[in-house]
């Protein structure tokens, strides 16, 4: 199971947000010293969003992007909404691109960038009481995780990032029956993320099948080392 430890831009800053709310957030300082730092302790993916994206459709930070992208495997998300933001961000260094409200409002765009980019595309789940949310958490899309995935499965993307927003940057533990129920029902690979708080939390994920795991506010929080879930995630 592959560990992602994620840096999240706003305004060209590392922040991280609890439960997705815009305003809620804690500063960390410069993307690119932690990118480094976890390039140090091992890492071999980095997850990037950028949070401007994702709350106004308007990206501001893809020169943060490109930087850690020249250092870095990254996949990233955040307000992509045309096969131009796409293109950029492909451009720019990003090995994936996470495409999240764009699955719901404009699956056209989704069949088309897997068919351009072949295994290239994932699609970020958002999930609030079993229902997705998009537009930066804050809309009802009025559809399950599962009936998304299965839709955006047809379109040729095997790759989903799944999130239970009431978990992120809690610190309380994943959902992990709800990721499970997803890679089972999906036959898709799912990278799960929300919640970790412990190294307990990396072998509850990596028992339910997941590709991977997300984690942000514990690492930076200093609840575990980067190192020490690695490490954590080869045991399980």
């Amino acid at each position: 199971m592959i560990i992602y430890p994620a840096i999240d831009l706003k305004e060209g800053q590392a922040v991280r947000l609890r439960q997705g709310v815009a305003g809620d957030k804690t500063v960390y300082g410069r993307p690119m010293d932690m990118a480094h730092d976890f390039l140090a302790q091992g890492a071999t993916w980095i997850h990037v969003v950028d949070l401007d994206g994702a709350f106004t459709g308007q990206g501001s930070n893809l020169a943060v992007i490109s930087d850690i992208a020249k250092i870095a495997r990254v996949q990233t998300g955040g307000g992509i909404r045309t096969m131009q933001d796409i293109a950029d961000r492909l451009e720019a260094g990003a090995q994936r691109v996470i495409l999240g409200t764009v699955a719901v409002e404009q699956p056209e765009l989704v069949a088309a960038a897997c068919a351009r980019y072949p295994g290239r595309i994932a699609v970020g789940i958002d999930a609030k009481e079993g229902r997705v949310a998009t537009r930066g958490w804050v809309k009802d899309a009025g559809i399950t995780p599962l009936e998304l995935a299965l839709q955006v499965k047809t379109m040729g993307v095997s790759t989903l990032i799944y999130t239970d927003i009431s978990r992120d940057g809690m610190l309380e533990g994943p959902n992990a029956a709800a990721t499970r129920a997803l890679i089972e029902a999906s036959g898709m690979e799912v990278i799960a993320s929300g919640g970790m708080g412990r190294l307990e939390d990396i072998a509850r994920v990596a028992d339910t099948g997941a590709a991977g795991v997300i984690i942000g506010k514990a690492i930076y929080e200093k609840r575990f080392t980067l190192a020490q879930a690695l490490a954590a995630a080869k045991e399980g």
